[in-house]
């Protein structure tokens, strides 16, 4: 059967708001792209490309991060802006890519997702607070391949 969304409408909104949640945290912005096949063989590479497609690197303090899922393949990636990658540990993302693996082999997608965005604000908060004129750079809404 063809499906239009990985997600449900209501599980779509419980990410968007999360990443809302997540970003009244921190100026860093959040993104999601979710596509069922990733289009390159390497899923950083794929996660690199969707990221400058979707201006994430035109943010003021280069702190956007992408959460990039290609769920038929069981692919995913975390990346973060050059702003990010000058201030943060190597392993920065490591620990939020472990839980969100374990819940994905359980088939816990939203899970993973949420965990993951809740993480990435608390993280960015360390970095880059939320400052007294942030406004949203970036839309919330999911983007699809």
């Amino acid at each position: 059967m063809f499906q239009k969304h990985f997600f449900t409408e209501e599980q779509r909104k419980t990410i968007v708001q999360a990443i809302a949640d997540a970003e009244a945290m921190t100026s860093g912005e959040i993104r999601l792209h979710i596509e069922a096949k990733c289009k390159n063989e390497n899923v950083l590479d794929r996660a690199t490309e969707i990221f400058f497609k979707l201006k994430m690197n035109e943010t003021a303090q280069q702190n956007g991060t992408l959460i990039y899922l290609a769920y038929e393949d069981h692919k995913f990636a975390i990346i973060g802006d050059k702003g990010i990658n000058e201030v943060v540990p190597a392993n920065f993302w490591e620990g939020t890519k472990e839980v969100m693996s374990g819940h994905f082999k359980q088939g816990e997608f939203l899970e993973g997702l949420l965990f993951a965005i809740q993480e990435t604000g608390s993280h960015l908060k360390q970095y880059f607070p939320l400052q007294a004129d942030d406004k949203n750079e970036l839309t919330n809404e999911i983007s699809e391949g």
